[in-house]
């Protein structure tokens, strides 16, 4: 084993520049997955309709896909540590594949609930692509390059929305899972080609906690699962209180293991620090209130003809999501340059502020088209720029140096958290609000309402983020970092 610096150009710019395959192919894989969100939005009337189902199944695969995303990142990214990054790279683009494959060929909203459970997983893409740039980069050019993977959040500049909402206009739903097979397929070539092996930061022999993973994975989906149906079931039907408390009851379960285990899924001493659990509630708060709404309530409202803007598919995409995507592109790369200088506890304060106020126009105004349009156009800078990097490149830049994949791990699973939190709020809310004729306008109403509400939660946990100690952030933002190489 030996010490190399990895690269021996300086500066961000000549940085990235000799790393732009490896780059390229991790936007592939990324992207992969992140279609499977984007480009289904406006497609959710098409899988109600093709597939025979209630808004309240189409809202519950949302929610377990998201909640997925979750747990795959809490195990893949710990799991990384040990085995290292590439393996579990390789392991989630697979998964992704087959979970693309079942629901292209879905008979039924159950095969289709197991596809996207399985696409939910390879969201760890994410996570191990960043915790990868971290250790082959240069602060700057990690700030740069986690941009540019944080803008694939948001989609591909907005054409996926087109295209998903035109794919659905045509020849349905299943046409969206064609295209995200064949960009994994592009990703996982790409991933073992050009992503160099980085060496794992733990023991790999360490015994990995089992035990843990499925009590969180249990409890999560119990209580997701218990929001997202509730309003189906019944809030007080004992399906739905079983649910609920038997999910209690794992996560309890699971802080108590947490204690004892020899390399415990989440390190509970990382969790308490002011650096941790502010930072983890205002990733929850920002994707269950925005990604919430984005997904789930505008989609299905802006295409009701009854007590929404009535209109088609490609229509909703073009005004509703395209815009959000494109901005967020452009905004998020250059978030990820502004964030080693300004600092990225500031970015995410910022951010989160500014999309309170916007939802607070969007909210009150859900009902006109062009205010909506404007409003959730501006989130592209607050949300798809601010946000989603300021969250990312904080939560990698201030992990414990010994431990890598703690806090950005735990961030991860808060993405998947937050949004699936978010789809099960609206579900519950639009099905609540709806009467024998179909989902009524209080319905939508009080979806936005219940956003509005947690991304004020998350303005107040943004404030509380520790701010980063001077001697972290003292070093060169061009000085290359030692990456451990085995030769």
């Amino acid at each position: 084993m030996s010490i190399s610096l990895g690269r021996t150009r300086s500066g961000a710019e000549s940085d990235l520049a000799g790393r732009g395959p490896m780059l390229m192919a991790m936007v592939l894989a990324v992207l992969g997955y992140q279609i499977n969100a984007t480009m289904l939005s406006p497609a959710l009337p098409d899988v109600i309709e093709r597939l025979g189902t209630t808004t309240a199944a189409a809202g519950l695969s949302q929610t377990l896909f998201f909640l997925m995303a979750a747990i795959g990142q809490v195990t893949l990214a710990r799991l990384s540590d040990q085995r290292g990054r590439k393996p579990m790279m390789i392991v989630c683009a697979i998964v992704l594949i087959i979970g693309n494959l079942l629901c292209v060929f879905a008979p039924s909203i159950e095969v289709f609930i197991a596809g996207r459970v399985l696409q939910g997983i390879s969201a760890a893409m994410f996570t191990l692509a960043f915790l990868t740039l971290n250790q082959l980069l240069t602060p700057a050019g990690f700030g740069r390059a986690a941009g540019i993977i944080t803008a694939v959040n948001g989609g591909l500049a907005g054409v996926d929305a087109i295209a998903g909402g035109q794919i659905a206009d045509t020849i349905g739903f299943r046409g969206i899972f064609v295209c995200s097979t064949l960009i994994a397929v592009a990703g996982l070539l790409g991933v073992r080609r050009y992503v160099p092996d980085v060496p794992p930061t733990t023991d790999a022999g360490a015994r990995f906690d089992s035990r843990g993973i499925s009590a969180l994975a249990l409890g999560l989906t119990g209580i997701l699962v218990g929001l997202a149906q509730g309003g189906a079931w019944g809030w007080t039907s004992p399906l739905t209180l079983g649910f609920l408390l038997g999910g209690l009851a794992s996560l309890v379960f699971f802080v108590a293991s947490q204690k004892s285990a020899p390399n415990p899924v989440i390190d509970l001493d990382v969790l308490a620090s002011r650096r941790a659990w502010p930072l983890l509630l205002t990733t929850v708060c920002t994707l269950g209130g925005a990604f919430g709404a984005i997904a789930l309530t505008i989609p299905l409202f802006s295409q009701d003809s009854r007590v929404g803007l009535g209109l088609s598919a490609v229509t909703a995409a073009v005004l509703f999501l395209t815009p959000i995507q494109l901005i967020g592109v452009i905004s998020a790369p250059l978030t990820g340059r502004l964030g080693p200088k300004i600092g990225w506890r500031t970015i995410v304060v910022t951010g989160a502020v500014a999309n309170f106020v916007i939802f607070v126009f969007a909210t009150l105004f859900l009902h006109s088209e062009w205010i909506l349009v404007t409003a959730l156009a501006a989130l592209g800078i607050t949300y798809g720029g601010f946000m989603l990097t300021g969250l990312n490149g904080l939560a990698v830049t201030t992990a414990p140096k010994d431990k890598p994949g703690s806090l950005s791990g735990l961030n991860g699973a808060c993405f998947g958290i937050g949004a699936s939190l978010g789809i099960a709020l609206a579900s519950a809310m639009i099905t609540a609000g709806s009467d024998a004729q179909g989902v009524t306008g209080a319905g939508y109403q009080h979806a936005m309402y219940a956003a509005l509400a947690l991304l004020g939660v998350g303005v107040v946990t943004a404030l509380l983020i520790q701010r980063p100690d001077p001697a972290d952030t003292a070093d060169d933002a061009d000085e290359p970092r030692p990456v451990v190489a085995h030769h």
